[in-house]
């Protein structure tokens, strides 16, 4: 059904016009000079202005999402590398040097006091204030370096494939990883043997990469003068709400209120499925030895069945869907040479987003898609704010958004499971996933703390690395599986997070937002429509409020410590056990 629905389309451009054909920095260099000199004569001219920024702004965004997603889409194009490549290294520099001016011109404006009562503004100067802050010449080729060596990741890791016995041809990672849920287990060994030994295939072309960016991250640190990358990152993404310290209080948390959780898991599922010792190829088959729930076979499939289940949850959630399906907005199963990961990419300009996922019939890409499909209904409950600034929300309130989703949607996924012993078992094993999920967050990001803190002295080496890393592991891990004669995987085993490689920094965004979501949940299950309403209250604010504030709106606190861990933790024990009647 369309009739009901409003295809936006691209808001006629005011100040930049309609004829922009981005082939040089030239095309847009006039109207970074307009904006950097033009005379600024009261509180509305600087409005104007932060509009027709904002407007240039997002069609440069929107410009690089389409060559992204293009070149994700199809790592083996080299075509789509070297148009993603021209923009990082012929248009980001210049945009980055003028942003900063520009910044500075805003900051500078006698009249910006005037505008601080209007929504948004007093987060905006906030940000703008720190980005000059750390804002350094000599950086401005360091990331184009940096831009451009972190996307060979996606080249490398994209070109992975298996064979494995009784499937012709050649498999996607993602597609070998369901083998996983095999009730045979020979079957499931060789598929991870063969996962495995693919990726470390490439371990030392991967090692050789990550050595490379960490030095190119260390400089830039330095040269905006913080003693290691961590700092800095902490400014560039502005995390103004929490502190170095506050991410080890969670790891700690996690550590003491989460890992029994997991090891109880672990034991659970060595009792069921009568083993004398877990192997790291028993994680994922169903503990009661029933196959694979598969609650869809192609991503039409997929696509249809989370409309109608957002349906349930909210009408127009549902609509937000069918919009990016009218317009083509969706490449969702799993092919080779396409990128790893699943994300959804905002569209500045039209503000319909793109989703990207490598679904293969799995309960993970059910939870793929609605995890993506809450980053989308984010960006239209934002699309109508007036500054570009206003719509890019930092990621604890972007992932908030998206794993809040894939709880609320989980009271209707009898969408995709007809059978009422699946629906239960598809909900249980989601639930266990959170369970799974905070301690792999805790250990990423604890693994990058060492990883940037250590550059201060004598820079670790390659094995100082998997010993830090096996030991961090092992932390946070249960103690009941057993990696014997796997050693040599296990050290890699970090290789398989994208987030070391291309978005340094952004993990431990989604431990918080996973605490948020269970509140939201929590919230949504003691009141559908106040909890519903609290989850589009905290997402229309986009970035027009600190992000305390945002949680506050959704009604969930900005909590991780210990005591809060547990409360949920219970929340989530308790109705994993509803699910066993």
């Amino acid at each position: 059904m369309t009739n009901d629905l409003h295809i936006p389309t691209r808001p006629a451009p005011r100040f930049i016009g309609e004829e922009i054909d981005l082939t040089s920095w030239t095309d847009i260099k006039p109207f970074y000079d307009d904006l950097l000199k033009r005379t600024i004569n009261g509180a509305d001219d600087l409005h104007r202005w932060f509009l027709d920024r904002s407007e240039l702004e997002s069609y440069l965004s929107e410009n690089f999402a389409w060559r992204y997603i293009r070149m994700t889409g199809n790592t083996a194009d080299e075509s789509l590398m070297e148009r993603l490549n021209f923009f990082i290294a012929e248009i980001q520099p210049p945009m980055t040097t003028y942003g900063n001016l520009l910044d500075q011109k805003a900051m500078d404006s006698f009249y910006l006091a005037e505008l601080a009562h209007q929504p948004g503004y007093t987060v905006l100067v906030r940000s703008m204030k720190k980005a000059i802050e750390i804002f350094r010449d000599e950086n401005v080729p360091l990331q184009t370096e940096l831009q451009t060596e972190e996307r060979k990741y996606g080249a490398i890791t994209g070109a992975m494939t298996v064979t494995l016995n009784g499937t012709p041809g050649e498999l996607t990672l993602p597609q070998a990883t369901d083998r996983l849920q095999d009730t045979d287990r020979a079957i499931r060994e060789e598929a991870w043997r063969a996962i495995q030994e693919r990726r470390y295939q490439d371990r030392i072309a991967l090692d050789g990469l990550f050595d490379k960016l960490i030095g190119l991250r260390h400089q830039v640190a330095i040269n905006a003068g913080f003693a290691n990358f961590r700092d800095y990152a902490f400014a560039e993404l502005g995390r103004f709400d929490y502190t170095p310290q506050d991410c080890f209080n969670f790891h700690q948390s996690v550590a003491e209120a989460v890992v029994p959780l997991l090891d109880a898991l672990a034991i659970e599922r060595r009792k069921k499925l009568s083993l004398d010792t877990l192997r790291p190829w028993d994680a994922k088959v169903d503990p009661d030895g029933l196959p694979p729930l598969k609650p869809f076979a192609t991503g039409d499939e997929l696509l249809a069945k989370t409309i109608t289940c957002f349906d349930r949850i909210d009408r127009e959630l549902g609509n937000f869907l069918r919009i990016m399906r009218t317009m083509g907005q969706f490449d969702l199963e799993s092919r080779k040479g396409k990128a790893p990961g699943g994300y959804n990419y905002p569209l500045e300009e039209i503000g319909v987003p793109f989703i990207f996922m490598n679904a293969t019939a799995s309960l993970r890409d059910l939870v793929t898609m609605v995890h993506e499909g809450g980053h989308a209904v984010h960006s239209f409950l934002t699309r109508e704010l007036p500054l570009k600034a206003f719509r890019n929300p930092p990621m604890e309130v972007a992932e908030l958004a998206s794993m809040s989703m894939e709880l609320l949607s989980m009271d209707h996924w009898d969408v995709f499971f007809e059978n009422p012993a699946d629906l239960k078992r598809a909900k249980r094993q989601h639930l266990e996933s959170i369970i799974e999920t905070l301690p792999w967050v805790a250990t990423i990001d604890k693994f990058q703390h060492w990883i940037y803190e250590s550059q201060e002295g004598t820079p670790p080496t390659t094995g100082d690395r998997r010993q830090q890393w096996t030991r961090i592991y092992d932390e946070f891990s249960d103690h009941q599986t057993d990696w014997s004669g796997l050693t040599k995987y296990k050290e890699y085993s970090w290789q398989r997070q994208l987030h070391l490689y291309e978005v340094p920094f952004y993990y431990i965004e989604y431990g918080i937002a996973q605490l948020g979501a269970i509140g939201v949940w929590r919230n949504y299950r003691r009141d559908p429509e106040l909890g519903l309403q609290g989850y589009k209250d905290a997402l229309s604010l986009g970035y027009m409020a600190p992000i305390r504030e945002i949680y506050a709106a959704a009604r969930v606190p900005f909590d991780f410590s210990k005591e809060h861990i547990s409360e949920l933790m219970a929340f989530v024990a308790e109705e994993i056990e509803k699910l066993k009647v």
